[in-house]
């Protein structure tokens, strides 16, 4: 995929995650979520400090770990999630050739668009647990789930998802025909994970 496709479907993932992030109210930061053992609100913490540490990461700041610290929210958590967000796209668009990224490995250094890619399927990923934990529907746009899948499949399956604070849990078998539900379970996510609606 050439970098420039690859970024308009990384900018599409984001905004469509910070579109479900702003659905979130105070009450609802209590939540479960899919990522077991986390609230909404440990979910929003995280996918802010992700995107303020692949922002770091884009402009050749990745390997200090300052720039991956999980922060508590604020007053106002969508608001400093959609910040966060569009920081890490102006980074993304003029990004370093290889990125540190401590939390994949310690010593090896990722290229851009490796780097854009584990960004991209993550947030498609938590777009998803946030808008579940909603009780809303949640799907990809059809010229983003095909490219999302194609990321998905590439993501290594077997026992480095079982250990703790791996980022998927194994694959699940699907015959399901939906790309958006393919990629969830080809990520070890249950399409039918239930939650209450508003």
């Amino acid at each position: 995929m050439h970098i420039n496709e690859l970024l308009d479907h990384h900018r599409a993932a984001v905004r469509a995650s910070v579109a479900v992030v702003n659905e979130v109210r105070p009450s609802d930061l209590t939540r479960p979520t899919p990522c077991d053992g986390w609230t909404l609100a440990d979910l929003l913490a995280h996918m802010t400090a992700q995107h303020r540490g692949f922002a770091a990461a884009a402009r050749g700041r990745g390997a200090d770990p300052a720039a991956w610290e999980v922060r508590p929210l604020g007053p106002d958590p969508a608001a400093g999630h959609a910040a966060a967000a569009e920081d890490v796209l102006a980074a993304f668009a003029e990004a370093v050739p290889e990125f540190d990224l401590p939390e994949f490995s310690p010593v090896t250094r990722f290229p851009a668009a490796q780097a854009i890619s584990f960004h991209l399927i993550d947030y498609v990923v938590h777009g998803w647990d946030v808008a579940r934990s909603l009780g809303l529907d949640h799907r990809l746009e059809p010229e983003l789930a095909g490219p999302a899948l194609r990321i998905a499949l590439a993501v290594p399956d077997g026992d480095s998802r079982l250990e703790p604070g791996a980022a998927f849990g194994p694959a699940l078998a699907t015959d399901d025909p939906d790309p958006s539900h393919r990629v969830l379970a080809v990520l070890g996510r249950s399409p039918e994970w239930p939650s209450t609606t508003r």
